[in-house]
């Protein structure tokens, strides 16, 4: 009895999650590939920043540690 509720549950969630994801507002190919050149340039532009960010650190802890 207990298999079956469980069965019985896990058959409701997926008929759940698939009335869900129908709903869902799917991005078209143009949108899709807006979204990821943002997405790029974004991870591009904080990557530099935290790399020169921590160039300059770099530098000063060594010009410290030197003296």
């Amino acid at each position: 009895m207990a298999k079956q509720g469980l069965i019985a549950r896990i058959t409701k969630f997926l008929k759940e999650v698939r009335s869900e994801l129908r709903k869902v507002n799917w991005p078209n190919r143009k949108e899709l590939t807006a979204y990821t050149a943002v997405v790029l340039v974004t991870v591009l532009l904080v990557t530099t920043f935290i790399g020169v960010i921590d160039f300059i650190f770099s530098s000063i802890v060594s010009v410290i540690i030197i003296r």
